[in-house]
């Protein structure tokens, strides 16, 4: 289906009809030629993006923006005038603007954007059609990029079995949610997902925290206990930072792994249990083997299926996406208008390392939230994001010197020739894709496609969509 857009054209525009034609080939595109029909057109159907177009007065493309974010306050926003000045784009873009271009930008450059846009729009909208009843689990999984796309075919794949999963991964990369999309996506979502964190409780509390006790067990013992695996009968149940659990208890979570039955303490009677278990760690387990401070048959007991959660730093392409969910989720919990968040602080919150994960990005957009008060859009030093970020850097091998420095080669070509066998060998790796490419390298898909037109014609595989 192709896809839709809105422009809103200046009549009084000098571009020659040809060259929009061109620009806009495999668009579905919508004309106006004012705010009213603009309006309009927005209230019966849906776009992928709006182009305000032509040599309008500053004040006309603001209202017009204005307009459209009033029916749709993430609908991305292309500004194309010839005419416009450094001091007007950098307006509209603060205004909500997706990009400005002016009388520097070619017709090419704007399809280029116009495609970027509508593919932001594209992965929102995955995002959101997943939240469907078919699979109420996945609103739990933000992101659309190649890493978390396998953990989603994961879940799909063994959340209706009862194997035991081993959720890896760094902390704060969301290791939990994970585990409750896997418990949603069976059978047994309708029966309770109990949770316990293993490094939270010392060791003769956690087993009676796990296994429960009878009254008289011990000191303090006045009546019965039900254990976490009792509460988690017929459901799942959830250990985190499994690496921590001591190890005489490990020998008891091996039985129940192996025979589905525990005993409480103080009491020689065993109870079936009939519950799921999923582990989350953030240390490797088979280093903490080697260590002797895991046992090696309950590791092969958990790591039946594992499960690696990936890093903020290799999901380049959902930071929008999740900082546009936790601005919503922020904003409706504190009962706030939904913020606005500007392009320079999302391409600076993507240029980030984010060490902290998601956690740590959810917690830096509480505080943009929280500390800009009442206004609408949040700015770059609204997110407290440190001066300078580590830049990821990506193993290549090294790339012949097209001369030698005594044959008169200067820096700048030195750079660019670097810089251009890096391009390429990205393109390689991914079979030329640019979205893939531009995700290997941190790189937004029109900066990739901009830096590959500025070095001319390259290989044919570097030309591949």
């Amino acid at each position: 289906m192709a896809q839709k857009l809105l422009r809103i054209e200046n009549p009084a525009g000098t571009t020659a009809q040809a060259d929009w034609c061109s620009t806009l080939a495999g668009f579905a595109v919508t004309t106006v030629r004012n705010l009213f029909e603009a309006s309009a057109a927005l209230s019966r159907q849906e776009f992928d993006c709006v182009l305000i177009s032509g040599e309008a007065a500053d004040n006309i493309a603001r209202d017009a923006l204005e307009a459209v974010h009033a029916v749709d306050p993430l609908l991305p926003v292309v500004v194309w005038n010839p005419e416009m000045s450094a001091a007007e784009a950098v307006r509209l873009v603060r205004a909500g603007a997706y990009y400005c271009l002016g009388y520097r930008d070619g017709m090419e450059a704007l399809r280029d954007w116009l495609e970027s846009a509508m593919e932001e729009t594209r992965g929102r909208r995955r995002a959101q059609d997943r939240t469907s009843n078919s699979e109420p689990w996945r609103s739990l999984l933000v992101g659309e990029s190649r890493a978390m796309q396998a953990v989603v075919e994961t879940i799909r794949l063994i959340g209706g079995r009862r194997c035991t999963v081993l959720i890896g991964g760094e902390t704060g990369t969301g290791k939990e949610l994970a585990a409750r999309a896997l418990h949603m996506a069976g059978p047994r979502a309708s029966q309770p997902l109990v949770a316990i964190n293993c490094s939270a409780l010392p060791e003769n509390l956690l087993e009676t925290e796990l296994f429960g006790h009878v009254k008289g067990a011990f000191t303090g013992a006045i009546q019965t206990r039900v254990g976490r695996f009792e509460q988690a009968h017929k459901g799942t149940m959830f250990l985190d930072e499994v690496g921590d659990m001591p190890p005489e208890l490990q020998a008891k979570l091996l039985r129940v792994l192996q025979d589905r039955e525990i005993q409480r303490v103080g009491s020689s009677e065993t109870i079936k249990v009939d519950v799921r278990v999923i582990a989350a760690t953030n240390v490797n387990l088979l280093e903490r083997v080697r260590q002797g401070s895991f046992r090696e048959d309950l590791y092969y007991r958990l790591n039946v299926v594992p499960l690696e959660m990936p890093p903020l730093r290799k999901r380049g392409r959902d930071i929008t996406l999740l900082t546009e969910h936790f601005v919503r989720k922020i904003c409706q919990s504190e009962d706030l208008p939904v913020k606005k968040v500007t392009p320079e602080a999302m391409d600076a919150l993507c240029n980030c390392s984010w060490p902290g994960n998601v956690r740590q990005l959810e917690n830096s957009v509480e505080m943009a939230v929280v500390l800009s008060g009442d206004r609408e859009v949040l700015f770059a030093n609204d997110f407290g994001l440190p001066s300078s970020t580590p830049i990821n850097v990506i193993p290549f091998e090294n790339a012949p010197m097209p001369v030698s420095a005594s044959e008169g080669m200067d820096f700048e070509t030195a750079v660019s020739h670097f810089e251009r066998s890096i391009l390429e060998k990205a393109l390689q790796q991914t079979a030329g894709n640019k979205t893939a490419a531009a995700e290997l390298l941190g790189l937004k898909r029109t900066t990739l496609i901009m830096k590959l037109r500025s070095f001319g014609t390259l290989p044919a595989v570097c030309v591949a969509q």
